[in-house]
């Protein structure tokens, strides 16, 4: 019988491959450590899908395409564990032949035995090949396993160097970070906790009020009971861009899943008003949840489409984290790389401009607007304020003097890039109402 967790985690990548199901979602509830080994495989093979492919391609006879999808989600996970995690050989090709048999059949079992000692071979000697195609950004994006359409645009914008340290940092296991809920502890108080707990915590290095941790699962007791929050510095730097003050009255125009509502609640000591709209009602329930655990009770979700929201409330502060490609958060969200396409760059940028206009007219005058994405490329993040800008006379740009002048751009906006910052990617503007 195989490991309980490579099966676990090749019956998990069948999931993901057939019912395009979402790494994240098969990822809850880390109970034991087959489940924490089960959740890092399908992480690390959809990570790096495309490179073990390739390498696994030129020892068949077929187009791997052609295998049984339990055949190939074996073969994915013995090299795997063979060129990425460096695994002993018995241990990473017996396990996956034994996964193959359990699946299919003795006959593929033999095909995986035979593919796998072949490439077990090639790491064992140091003499696996790379891809020399003639093409850099397609062999970038093989061997650090992108598509080529996206490394060709960062090849364009950053050159050879930055574009290699942004892959590899998009192919490291991610570190999560916790911002602690000022209403309930202070930053001091939840280092303290974290040690405790045996997480390793270390402070960030832009927002004083977060701490990396190692292990997240230790520490899931204190976000259940509302201490603190996961949340990636680059988005809480977000709501620094805001700077929401303690009686405003501010909106965020797409909020879920929450946390930057959240986050802005504490920011302005739970006084005031946040109304947290978004299209989704089951979201907005979770997002009430979520405020009433961390006792920011100033929080109010609203379900409803923001094009299409009326009120005659102003506010003081707007802030719209618009849905994006999200190709500044792909070190955690292993599956997003190979769901984007060119094409989808257009549509959202459509979404985005609409939903920008419909934000605008929600600031009150003298009021503050705040454009957000968590995306690295241009015409979803300066692309779009420039337009906006040419649209709206009785906005402009004023500098996001709230984050550190390391993450501003010569404009003034701030930017988080993972390769340079250590962190997701995000963007902000800043944008008054005369």
């Amino acid at each position: 019988m195989p490991d309980p967790a490579r099966l676990r985690a090749v019956r998990r990548l069948l999931r993901i491959e057939e019912d395009a199901a979402y790494v994240s979602r098969l990822s809850a509830g880390a109970s034991d450590d087959a489940e924490r080994r089960a959740i890092a495989i399908v992480a690390g093979v959809t990570r790096w899908r495309r490179w073990l492919d390739w390498s696994v391609s030129r020892h068949l006879r077929q187009p791997l395409a052609s295998l049984d999808a339990p055949l190939r989600q074996a073969l994915r996970l013995g090299a795997f564990e063979l060129i990425v995690e460096g695994r002993p050989p018995h241990a990473a090709v017996g396990e996956a032949v034994g996964v193959t048999r359990t699946l299919l059949h003795k006959g593929a079992a033999g095909l995986a035995n035979a593919v796998l000692r072949k490439l077990a071979r090639e790491v064992g000697e140091d003499r696996l090949p790379r891809p020399s195609t003639g093409d850099a950004a397609e062999d970038l994006a093989i061997e650090w396993s992108h598509p080529t359409w996206l490394v060709r645009r960062w090849l364009d914008r950053w050159g050879a160097e930055e574009t290699k340290a942004l892959l590899a940092f998009n192919n490291e296991v991610p570190r999560y970070t916790l911002r602690s809920n000022t209403l309930r502890v202070s930053p001091e108080q939840l280092m303290e906790r974290l040690q405790q707990l045996g997480t390793d915590p270390e402070p960030c290095r832009w927002a004083p009020e977060a701490f990396r941790v190692v292990r997240l699962a230790p520490a899931l007791g204190l976000v259940s009971e509302g201490a603190c929050a996961v949340q990636d510095e680059a988005a809480l730097l977000v709501v620094h861009a805001l700077d929401p003050q303690p009686g405003e009255a501010v909106l965020d125009g797409a909020a879920a899943p929450g946390g930057k509502a959240i986050a802005a609640a504490e920011r302005m000591q739970n006084q005031g008003r946040v109304v947290a709209v978004d299209v989704h009602a089951g979201k907005t329930d979770l997002i009430w949840r979520a405020s009433q655990a961390h006792g920011a009770t100033i929080v109010a979700p609203v379900a409803a489409d923001l094009r299409e929201w009326e009120t005659d409330e102003p506010f003081d502060r707007v802030l719209l984290d618009a849905p994006c490609s999200g190709t500044g958060v792909l070190a955690k969200r292993a599956d997003l790389r190979w769901n984007r396409t060119p094409e989808e760059m257009g549509a959202l940028a459509v979404l985005q401009r609409d939903l920008l206009a419909a934000a605008a007219a929600h600031v009150r005058p003298g009021g503050v607007l705040v454009y957000s994405t968590c995306s690295l490329e241009p015409e979803e993040n300066e692309g779009q304020v420039e337009a906006f800008l040419a649209g709206h006379p009785e906005f402009s740009r004023e500098p996001v003097t709230t984050v550190p002048e390391a993450l501003r751009t010569p404009a003034g906006d701030y930017q988080a890039l993972p390769h340079r910052h250590g962190t997701d990617g995000a963007y902000a503007a800043r944008l008054r109402r005369a």
